[in-house]
């Protein structure tokens, strides 16, 4: 086996990639999917828990509802002033009446309110007349419970009204005088069941899980349907263990008939809302998982096994030709060596390479310097092309010339041509003070209004205190040269371009307005998305897709190069009244002399 693979590149590399590429898939796989088993079942409880909490918080929102209405009836004056006379006062119970309506009607969730005297004699108040009702005061099996308790909530228990019959949980208090503490009537509260167990269908637990509602002797309060109120939670889940803590979750049985209960105990009410999803509501997923798993590895491992055995076969044969080749080959002067390792076609290489890679270093150099020699005669050229001096006296000669020869309007504009290239060169320098950039823009104006003599007027608002700040150059005059050119010089007319400075903080704020023709929404939409592209254009080459936008997309580019992205152009413009171009940037500080 040793000398099997010891000769042969091709098999070695065949068997040692498809081992551990297939192991690591295999393992990919396993853990995948246990990860995504016990993922499905945490997903479904987190879910769960979540829904109990909304379903809890609701509820405790109603119960908290019912005990202020409680406190607030308990010791309002007309009820306090009805069930301490003797006499029957039909005045005041109809006004109680009237306040038990009031305070009721807009909580579709109370069923009825009911004040009852201590008296025999005194007949109850309530906002809807009660027929018949199956409630039992807990003090039939607990005499002194509200000598220790202040309410109790009661069972699901039936009530006839003049509505009909419902099933109502009643929260009852007794009702004492606020001027010697002694017990002068009760207060009942009852809760419509239905409402409740609306909210606990809705759940919407995973599978067929189902959510109930459970008294602090864990009886059925509120369910879906199949779930008789008052009935034990041990009825329909024997053996179901006892509820600890506030929350939490356990398991239910075993194997198949496995389910996960959730329970949450509700803090104002010795309430708890339990939720009990089956296990085979989220072990289907878990089979998808599983199926999809083993698809997706035993493609894998196909895939690899024949990539491996065709990759192998491409590489080693080039390998050997190669090698045969090198080994007959003679280098032109010794050569270091590299250590050879093995005998196959990678040993057979290494010790060709050791005899070339010389004479390899001394050819690569060789190029590097040819052409670092290449790339020096380029920049020389270039710079003998673009000799400023030269252009400066030139332009200063033909100013003086015309000086000579009477004609100022050509003499002005060559020297604002001088000032303006002498600025744009500005000696490689990438930043300028504000008060330079203005009046680079100062020059190129000045040349276009000899140019268009009353076709436009110009006027620049920077305040004072900025123009010593320092700021990246040659920002303003290509918005000015686009304001002029694409909205001023299409209009009929004279008219004005107008570039404004603010400051807020220690940003700047520059607008270039004119009331040229403008453009319409949709060339102002193609016009933000071409200045926002990055196209490729050289700025060296005329570029016909560029088209009118090159000036701003590259104001743009070097904004958001230096002042970073939100630092863009900004234009707005509507067609017939003119357009608005702006952006903001961080100045530098004036430079120290």
């Amino acid at each position: 086996m040793e000398n099997w693979l010891g000769k042969s590149l091709k098999q070695k590399l065949s068997l040692l990639i498809i081992i551990s590429v297939l192991v690591p898939v295999l393992s990919l796989g396993l853990f995948s999917y246990y990860i995504a088993e016990s993922l499905t079942e945490e997903k479904a409880k987190s879910s769960g828990m979540n829904t109990l909490r909304q379903i809890g918080a609701y509820l405790e929102n109603m119960v908290s509802d019912v005990e202020n209405l409680s406190l607030f009836l308990i010791g309002h004056p007309d009820v306090q002033s009805y069930l301490k006379t003797r006499e029957h006062d039909l005045l005041k119970q109809t006004s109680i009446v009237n306040l038990l309506t009031t305070l009721s009607i807009s909580k579709p969730y109370i069923a009825n309110v009911m004040i009852e005297s201590n008296e025999d004699n005194k007949p109850s108040v309530s906002f809807k007349s009660v027929l018949e009702s199956e409630w039992t005061d807990i003090q039939s099996e607990y005499p002194g419970y509200y000598e220790e308790y202040p309410k109790w909530w009661s069972p699901v228990h039936h009530f006839v009204t003049s509505d009909g019959k419902e099933d109502v949980i009643t929260m009852s208090r007794p009702i004492r005088s606020t001027s010697k503490y002694y017990s002068i009537g009760m207060l009942k509260i009852s809760l419509t069941q239905s409402v409740i167990s609306s909210h606990l269908k809705q759940a919407g637990l995973e599978g067929e899980g189902v959510a109930l509602l459970l008294d602090g002797q864990n009886r059925i309060l509120a369910g879906p349907e199949g779930y008789s109120t008052n009935k034990n939670l041990n009825d329909y889940f024997p053996g179901i263990i006892e509820f600890k803590g506030k929350s939490g979750s356990f398991d239910y049985r075993e194997a198949e008939e496995r389910s996960t209960v959730l329970h949450y105990q509700m803090p104002n009410v010795n309430w708890r809302l339990v939720g009990i999803i089956p296990a085979k509501a989220y072990r289907a997923q878990n089979q998808y998982f599983l199926t999809l798993t083993a698809i997706a590895v035993s493609i894998s491992m196909l895939f690899v096994i024949a990539f491996v055995l065709v990759l192998i076969q491409k590489v080693t044969k080039p390998l050997s030709a190669l090698t045969k080749f090198l080994r007959n080959s003679s280098p032109d002067e010794p050569l270091p060596t590299l250590p050879v390792t093995s005998i196959d076609e990678v040993g057979q290489l290494i010790i060709s390479y050791n005899r070339m890679s010389s004479r390899i270093i001394n050819l690569t150099d060789e190029v590097k310097h040819n052409e670092a020699l290449k790339k020096e005669a380029d920049m020389s050229a270039l710079q003998a092309q673009i000799n400023p001096h030269f252009l400066y006296n030139t332009l200063s000669s033909v100013h003086w010339m015309a000086l000579m020869k009477g004609d100022e309007k050509i003499a002005d504009m060559v020297g604002s041509l001088s000032d303006f290239l002498r600025f744009s060169l500005n000696k490689g320098q990438e930043y300028c003070a504000i008060s330079q950039e203005i009046l680079h823009v100062d020059h190129y104006v000045k040349i276009q209004s000899i140019r268009y003599p009353d076709k436009f007027d110009y006027e620049a608002n920077i305040p004072a205190e900025l123009l010593d700040l320092r700021m990246l150059k040659l920002l303003l005059q290509p918005l000015i040269e686009n304001a002029m050119i694409h909205g001023i010089l299409k209009r009929e007319g004279k008219g004005s371009i107008i570039v404004k400075a603010a400051s807020a903080g220690e940003r700047i704020t520059f607008i270039v307005q004119d009331d040229g023709v403008g453009m319409s929404r949709e060339r102002l939409d193609l016009l933000r998305e071409k200045i926002s592209a990055n196209l490729g254009i050289d700025p060296l080459k005329n570029n016909d897709s560029a088209g009118s936008s090159y000036g701003l997309r590259n104001v743009h580019n070097r904004l958001q190069l230096h002042y970073g992205h939100e630092a863009g152009l900004r234009i707005e413009s509507t067609e017939g009244s003119g357009t608005k171009v702006s952006f903001t940037i961080i100045p530098l500080q004036s430079e120290i002399k």
